[in-house]
């Protein structure tokens, strides 16, 4: 049990204007047809060129549109290819929007040391974009590379995964109580 005060919750959308709803929904429909058209050059169309992808562990931080283009788009679809996004839901709320889903692609290309293997692999993911003045601005992301690796058959966990937890080939330690 947390005792005393508490964090602040929720700041970056807190304040956010409700009445943009409709219009980040508009922003956030084309980038995703965008990428599913493998849009690299048009895809400024949707980001602020200075905007912050922020990625978790394996993706990196890019900032600004040049920076999302040649390091995060191009050797995406260098490493896979026929790579469609399938959003599996969305939200949407004021300057705000999220989604999580799912890729299909063949890995037909290097991926973290990885020599193509031509299978289809599912590349799964989270985004959070904030949207102003018809730009995303900031896109927070966590991509499933350890899941993706394990499907090219690489154990990113070396066995010590806490999948063992789930399949009873470990036993979690009992936290202590007071």
């Amino acid at each position: 049990m947390v005792k005393g005060s508490r964090p602040e919750q929720a700041v970056l959308s807190r304040d956010t204007d409700m009445a943009k709803t409709d219009a980040t929904r508009h922003v956030i429909e084309g980038m995703v047809d965008g990428l599913n058209d493998h849009q690299i050059d048009g895809i400024g169309a949707f980001f602020s060129d200075n905007f912050r992808w922020m990625g978790n562990q394996g993706c990196g931080t890019k900032i600004g549109l040049q920076a999302f283009q040649d390091n995060w788009q191009r050797p995406f679809q260098a490493a896979f290819s026929d790579k469609v996004c399938i959003d599996e839901a969305r939200l949407y709320m004021g300057e705000w929007a999220a989604a999580f889903g799912r890729q299909e692609a063949v890995h037909s290309g290097e991926f973290m040391g990885v020599a193509p293997t031509h299978k289809k692999v599912e590349i799964r993911y989270m985004d959070f974009w904030k949207v102003v003045n018809g730009k995303i601005v900031d896109n927070y992301v966590m991509v499933d590379f350890p899941h993706v690796l394990a499907q090219l058959g690489v154990d990113i966990f070396d066995g010590e995964g806490w999948e063992a937890f789930d399949t009873g080939k470990k036993v979690p330690p009992r936290p202590d109580t007071d």
